[in-house]
């Protein structure tokens, strides 16, 4: 029995010592295996796709709620790699770090998320656009 720990304890090593020199970095999802950054427009397509997946129940729950939480990763991802700010980027932010998800609470973040990209209702995502927009 002492032999497997010391040898599962020796597997582990190597990622015990990454997160140790990452750790300094800020802890940012894409260093320790996080959702990859896509494209933004890209991102909220599949955001949407998995968003009605979840109000259309084209799955078991568990799955739906999976699919979704993931849709939701690979949009803050690519929000923060694109320094895009909007409502969905916001709603994606807020329900990745939400826990105890239930199907009630990916209906209700389904919907919103649909219901903020058919209003297409972005936030400037620069101070230079912001500066822009309050210029008259």
């Amino acid at each position: 029995m002492p032999q497997q720990r010391f040898t599962a304890a020796l597997r582990l090593t190597p990622f015990v010592l990454a997160a140790a020199l990452l750790a300094p970095l800020g802890g940012r999802a894409g260093l320790l295996g996080g959702a990859p950054a896509v494209p933004y427009a890209e991102a909220v397509a599949r955001t949407q796709a998995a968003a009605a997946s979840v109000l259309g129940r084209h799955g078991r729950p568990s799955c739906l709620i999976g699919k979704l939480t993931n849709a939701l990763l690979l949009l803050s991802s690519s929000c923060e790699a694109a320094g895009q700010r909007s409502a969905l980027c916001a709603l994606a932010d807020r329900a990745v770090v939400s826990s105890g998800w239930t199907l009630a609470f990916a209906d209700a973040t389904a919907r919103q998320l649909l219901e903020l990209a058919a209003a297409k209702a972005p936030l400037p995502s620069t101070p230079a656009a912001e500066a822009q927009t309050t210029t008259p």
